[in-house]
Order: structure tokens, then C-alpha cells, then sequence
């Protein structure tokens, strides 16, 4: 009876089973051998300001090869080779292989996949796949950023933008058994295609990067200097036109640090110069020396308490709290100008000019011309930079703070600044993506960069002046620009040790920032390079590629000349004038 009631109970659960619950367990089954396959979306390309591609994605095949299917291995590894790529002997053994599964290409072309779609071998099929291509070569690799393995964006805009380039990705039903073993389940089904992702247009201009790049390369194996970026602007919009970050791989090796990271194979025609692995124009932060005289000289010309011609005493060095600060170059106590102080790059007249303005005027002024922030390209692995503030202040920073020593900042904070002496007194926020692009083509541009007043108009145009002088007379003459007037600073700073206790023997960073036109300008630019040896200033090391660059894109952009010879003509600067501005 006992028997009789549970064989019962076995029909009555088979029955339940079968007629009740038959497609819930039919579906837990199918899920149990089945794999999700994601077939990734074609990446969106990236494109300069003129439609030039920078980077695009290729449509390609994965061919995967089903084995239980395949009756004549060899015969059909015999034509398939060719168009894989493969010997003959290696695909026959794979197509031998019975796991019902085994990828045989990961990127063939659309043309050749096309013939084996055409041709039907059996037990092939193929799923959707893409590669990426860069054509120029490295050319502005440092901030376009690069690809990995799985094709997602492993720096730069590829990262930055990955979410908007990659789309989203599409997927494939293959068959394995619960151990991960490939069934022969016939071709992979459900298919789902992936939505493509969106391109970008970038603000750079192709033609000027490869020639800010060159420029700077050349100087890098000239200089000896271990590395270098260079920005140009358009002074208006803000947009970013080049964006170079080199590496001497040669001259880092005997630098006495820890080598600036590079990445690729070397730019075009120039051995040893590599592409920095990251974007040090915004990345790297350095102590920018008299560059950032900019900020005591805005903030005394807006709040009146200096104008160019106030005249100064100027020693050639003081002592305050028991330090000993001087000017770079010896001299007896000169009747100095504020603008002859800028042109000359006195040391101990910007603190003359500072220590009038006192600490928090100074403080509130590097706020307000961008230092210590974010500069709003939401580029991956920005700076904001290291500033002195109220609560670490000592009484010797009123020095060392206007001339660029104890506040640390990016190449692109500094040329935000200068930029703002470019437009009237106005900051306007950098830019570098000017639209994105669907995959029909159609173009949406993003928006205009924001801006603000940080320092008066007449202050803009006083301080024009004084920056035009130190082209044309002071420590900038190398900056000069046949035809075009040029208005501008040099910076040489001395690179801290890493505990910022004291100064690294015989390190400097030549820097030099400035704008042309200068009566009206369209385009702001700064060089930096790194250790350049043995020549150190940056009106000798960084102001000549300034000319090199500006020239080539004041004529690229067709602006007419502004003056009927060179600005004062000079084509080699007295080394005891590009000397006073080391800081």
C-alpha cells in the first residue's frame, strides 16, 4: 500500500511538472547552458575643428568556428587561410577541435568577411567586432588618450569620454554546458546589434599641432631638456587650438629623477622624442617663477596703487626674517619704473610692488585669476595646483609668492591668466571639445565657455603695454614675431625636491606666455620645458618656439600683419637680460 501511494505521488508530481510547470523549468534549463555574448558598439571617432580624424573605429568581424558542423576540416582551413591571415596547418587543427565554439579571427576586415559570408562554409559564423585607427600616427596622443585590449578609453578624452564614444554595446546567445564546455547548439542566436557611439569634435587644428609639436621637439633635443608642453588659444573663445606634452627619452635618463612617463613610438622625425603618457599641460603642476608676476602687477595696476611709470628704488637684494632674497643679475640700487621692473624681471621690485598690496590682496588675486582650481575642461587627472594660504603664511612668502615660488600651478592656469590680459580683463574658461557627432553626421555643438571680469579693462591695457616692452627690450626679445607686435613674459624657476625643502641643483623650468597681436590679440600661447641644460632661461629656451609656433599660426589663420618689421628686430637676447628672470 505504502509502495502504491508513493508511486501515486511520483505520477501526480511528473504530471505537475510536465503539463504545469514545464516552461519554468525549460527556461531555468535553457539558462543554465546558456552564455550571454557582448558584441561591443562601434566606437565614435574623434575629429579636429576641421573634420580632419584624429581616431576613428573600423567595422570588423569576429569569425567563430562551430566545429561539430565542420565536415571537411582541412579542405576548408585550405580557403579560409588566406582570408584569416593563418597558416593552413594551424586553422586545420582548430577546426578539428570539437567544443562547438573557437574564435578564429578577432578584427577581419568588412571586404573579407564579405567573401566567407559569400562563400557559406559551413559551421562558420560571425559576430560584429571593430578596431580602432588612429592615422596620424602619435600626433597629440597625450590628450587624445589611448585604447586598451577591451577597446574602452584607458586615458585622455578615450577615457574622459568613454560613456559618450563606446555607445552601448550589443549582445549574442552562445550554448556551454554548466563546466563552461561549448555546445554544439548550431550558429549564435539572438542577436541584438549595439547602438553606435557618439563622435567627437575636438578644438584642435591637425595642421598646428604637428607644428607646435615639431617646435617643441626640436627645442627638447636642442635644449637637452627632459620634457615640454606647449598650448595655443584662441584669445576669444577660449577654445584650444594645440596641445602638445613631449618627453626626451634620451635626456631623462640622466636627469637625476624619476622619468617623466612616455608612451608610443617616436614623433615623426625626431629620435628620441616620445609622447608624454599623460596631458602634463594640465597634469603637471611646477612652480612657474616670474610668470606669476602677473598676479601682483593686475591686482596694483586695478586697485591704483601702482601705475607703468611709478618709480621704484630698487635694490639689488633685502633681508626679511633673517632671509637674504636678490635679483638674478648683480646691480647697484637702480631708479627702476614698474614697467622697467616687468620688463627686466626684478625680483626685488615685484616684492617692492606686493608688499604694497600686502597678503590677502595677494592671496585673493591668485584666487581670482584661476590659480588653485579646476579649469572646467573636466579632463582626466587634472590638477588644481598647491597655493599658499592665510594659514600657513610666513612672512617671507610676500616675496616669494609674486615671483612664482611658493604656489605650484599648471602650464594651462598660467596661460588662463595671461589670456585674461588678451581679452580686456576677461577670464575665459578653456575649452577643447567644440561639438559632438552622431553617427549620420549630424553635429551638435556644446556650449560656449563661460567667463568673468577679474581685473578692469585699462588694467588689461596697461598691463598690454608693459608685456609689449618685455618683448621688444626686456627678457623676451627671442619672442619676437616678424611683422606682428607680441606682448609676453619669460619665466625661469628653479624645481623644488620632493619634500619642497629646498631647490634641486641646476633643475629650472623655462617658461615663456604671451599674445599676438598684441594691440588686438587672437591668439594666446605658452611653451614649458623641463630642465633644459645648460642654457636654463626661458627667454632663450621656451621664447623662441613661442615664435615658431606663433608665427606659423598667425599666417595659418590668415591675420594680417600689424607692423612693417619685427618687433625690434632682435635675434639673439643679451644673457645678462634673459638672466633676470630667474626666480
Amino acid at each position: 500500500m505504502f509502495i502504491l501511494l508513493t508511486g501515486l505521488l511520483l505520477i501526480l508530481r511528473l504530471g505537475q511538472i510536465q503539463l504545469t510547470q514545464h516552461r519554468e523549468y525549460a527556461s531555468i534549463s535553457k539558462a543554465q547552458v546558456t552564455t550571454k555574448l557582448v558584441i561591443p558598439a562601434l566606437r565614435g571617432g574623434i575629429y579636429d575643428r576641421n573634420g580632419t580624424v584624429l581616431a576613428m573605429s573600423v567595422p570588423t568581424k569576429t569569425v567563430i568556428a562551430d566545429n561539430f558542423q565542420i565536415k571537411s576540416p582541412g579542405l576548408e582551413a585550405k580557403a579560409l587561410a588566406p582570408l584569416l591571415g593563418m597558416p593552413v596547418d594551424e586553422l586545420t587543427q582548430l577546426l578539428k577541435r570539437h567544443s562547438g565554439y573557437v574564435p578564429l579571427g578577432k578584427n577581419v576586415s568588412a571586404k573579407k568577411a564579405k567573401i566567407i559570408a559569400r562563400n557559406h562554409f559551413p559551421g562558420i559564423t560571425m559576430i560584429d567586432n571593430s578596431r580602432r585607427v588612429i592615422p596620424n600616427g602619435t600626433l597629440a596622443q597625450s590628450v587624445l588618450g589611448t585604447t586598451n585590449f577591451e577597446g574602452k578609453g584607458s586615458g585622455g578624452l578615450e577615457y574622459g569620454s568613454n560613456a559618450l564614444l563606446a555607445g552601448k554595446a550589443g549582445s549574442a546567445l552562445t550554448f556551454q554546458s554548466p563546466l563552461g564546455i561549448d555546445l554544439p547548439q548550431g550558429p549564435i542566436a539572438n542577436r541584438k546589434a549595439g547602438v553606435p557611439g557618439k563622435g567627437l569634435e575636438v578644438t584642435l587644428d591637425q595642421p598646428l599641432q604637428y607644428k607646435t609639436e615639431q617646435a617643441l621637439g626640436k627645442q627638447l633635443i636642442a635644449a637637452n631638456a627632459v620634457s615640454g608642453s606647449a598650448i595655443v588659444m584662441n584669445s576669444r573663445t577660449g577654445e584650444i587650438l594645440s596641445m602638445a606634452n613631449l618627453v626626451n627619452t634620451e635626456a631623462a635618463k640622466g636627469a637625476g629623477q624619476v622619468p617623466v612617463p612616455a608612451v608610443g613610438n617616436p614623433v615623426a622625425g625626431l629620435p628620441g622624442i616620445s609622447q608624454a603618457m599623460n596631458n602634463l599641460a594640465v597634469t603637471q603642476v611646477y612652480e612657474p617663477g616670474s610668470v606669476f608676476k602677473l598676479v601682483a602687477f593686475s591686482a596694483a595696476l586695478d586697485d591704483g596703487v601702482i601705475n607703468p611709470k611709478s618709480s621704484f628704488q630698487v635694490p639689488y637684494a633685502i633681508m626679511l626674517d633673517g632671509k637674504r632674497f636678490h635679483d638674478a643679475e648683480m646691480h647697484p640700487d637702480l631708479t627702476l619704473s614698474a614697467t622697467d621692473i616687468l620688463a627686466q624681471s626684478s625680483n626685488i621690485g615685484t616684492y617692492q610692488i606686493a608688499a604694497m598690496l600686502g597678503e590677502q590682496r595677494l592671496l585673493a588675486q591668485v584666487e581670482r585669476l584661476g590659480f588653485g582650481q579646476l579649469s572646467g575642461l573636466n579632463f582626466p587627472g587634472e590638477s588644481s595646483g598647491l597655493l599658499k594660504s592665510a594659514a600657513d603664511w610666513q612672512p617671507t612668502d610676500i616675496v616669494s609668492l609674486p615671483i612664482g615660488q611658493v604656489d605650484a600651478s599648471t602650464p594651462l592656469q598660467v596661460l588662463d591668466a595671461y589670456n585674461a590680459v588678451a581679452t580686456g580683463g576677461i577670464f575665459i574658461y578653456p575649452k577643447l571639445l567644440r561639438a559632438t557627432v552622431d553617427q549620420s553626421g549630424k553635429i551638435q555643438p556644446t556650449a560656449a565657455a563661460s567667463s568673468r571680469r577679474v581685473f578692469s579693462a585699462q588694467t588689461s591695457a596697461q598691463l598690454s603695454m608693459m608685456f609689449r616692452k618685455v618683448v621688444s627690450e626686456g627678457t623676451g626679445t627671442l619672442a619676437q614675431v616678424p611683422g606682428y607686435s607680441v606682448a609676453g613674459k619669460t619665466g625661469t624657476s628653479q624645481i623644488p625636491t620632493p619634500n619642497f625643502s629646498s631647490y634641486i641643483k641646476g633643475a629650472y623650468n623655462a617658461t615663456f606666455v604671451g599674445m599676438a597681436p598684441a594691440e588686438n590679440p587672437v591668439l594666446t600661447t605658452i611653451v614649458v620645458i623641463q630642465r633644459p641644460t645648460p642654457v636654463i632661461f626661458g627667454g632663450a629656451v621656451a621664447a623662441p618656439v613661442f615664435s615658431q609656433i606663433m608665427s606659423y599660426a598667425l599666417h595659418h589663420y590668415h591675420i594680417p600683419p600689424t607692423m612693417q618689421g619685427p618687433q625690434g628686430n632682435s635675434t639673439t637676447g643679451s644673457a645678462s637680460v634673459l638672466a633676470q628672470d630667474i626666480t
